[in-house]
């Protein structure tokens, strides 16, 4: 496993990010594909002999239980020091103003459930699920920065939006000396690369790290275009996606399988390699549920594509109006 540091701060993050969406409580949420506690077990434990040191989970994952299992696990089987926890904020947790959403209210109160989960008494990095635009910037970058000072929180990071709110979010901190965001968590695969347009050009700019969820496409890039799996039965945000230009997304997802095929390797690795080569992105995070997942992910790191191989998966390509907002 390689290290790296998340942008320009100096938390070292490894190579692969382990998400842990798949990590809850089926009957909780809506998630009824995750794994329980005694199945979560097992991977985080082989993501941490393979030296993933860094987990990423949300509040809303299955209802809090993701982070009840996360938190529980790698109290475990790993010091505190020695791994790195991610967490985010912003869906509905509970009624009431404080439920949801990244009022000053809601962010201090779901920071300390999340906290109370997680078994821990920092979070390394806190990041906003979404931006909120019912309430004003300056009220929510306060209130992270006050989490900072107060020792709850270690580093702020983001997630989806478009990048004049990320860049609006990083001019009112340093306007008011508040604590910037050290990261940025949105869609990019294969598939979506529209964040290329500004928002993968401003990180870079900035020293801001790039952190890809559904790096492999909701597994449209590891596997047959029409073949189904119980978490695409399930998976209720995943149907939303992937549905703007599936004769180009075919033509893509059929390039992965060729160039596979040609190394003597896993789709997976390949679709994974593509994105660790692009100079924005620091660690794509990786959802998990069976063990070859996993390794996967870990060799990808080390599989180095040729400038030709690069040209090929792109090739195909097509604009997309961005989704997963």
């Amino acid at each position: 496993m390689e290290y790296v540091r998340l942008g320009g701060s100096g938390l070292e993050v490894s190579r692969v990010v382990l998400g842990c969406m798949s990590f809850g409580e089926p009957a909780r949420g809506n998630h009824e594909w995750s794994l329980t506690l005694d199945e979560s077990r097992p991977l985080i434990k082989q993501a941490l002999e393979a030296g993933i040191t860094t987990f990423d989970s949300a509040n809303v994952y299955s209802a809090g239980s993701s982070e009840e299992i996360t938190g529980q696990v790698l109290g475990e089987l790993a010091k505190r020091d020695e791994v790195v926890i991610a967490t985010k904020v912003h869906g509905r947790m509970a009624a009431g103003p404080k439920g949801a959403g990244l009022s000053r209210a809601a962010i201090l109160a779901q920071a300390d459930e999340s906290l109370r989960r997680l078994g821990t008494d920092y979070i390394d990095l806190y990041q906003i699920h979404r931006y909120d635009p019912r309430v004003p910037i300056e009220e929510t970058m306060e209130a992270l920065h006050d989490l900072v000072r107060a020792g709850k929180v270690r580093y702020l990071g983001a997630s989806s939006m478009w990048t004049w709110q990320f860049v609006q979010a990083q001019y009112v901190a340093d306007l008011n000396g508040w604590t910037r965001f050290v990261s940025m968590q949105d869609q990019y695969n294969l598939l979506m690369r529209e964040e290329e347009r500004e928002m993968l050009p401003f990180c870079l700019d900035q020293g801001v790290g790039v952190v890809p969820w559904s790096p492999l496409a909701r597994g449209l890039l590891t596997r047959d275009w029409d073949e189904t799996t119980r978490r695409t039965e399930s998976d209720q945000f995943g149907r939303i996606l992937h549905h703007q230009a599936e004769e180009a997304d075919r033509r893509v997802a059929d390039t992965v399988r060729a160039v596979a095929e040609e190394r003597g390797v896993p789709r997976a690795q390949v679709a994974l390699a593509w994105l660790l080569h692009q100079p924005a992105v620091t660690a794509p995070i990786v959802g998990v549920t069976k063990e070859h997942h996993l390794t996967d992910a870990v060799a990808a790191v080390n599989l180095h594509l040729s400038t030709g191989e690069l040209a090929r998966l792109e090739e195909h390509y097509v604009p997309h109006a961005p989704e997963g907002f």
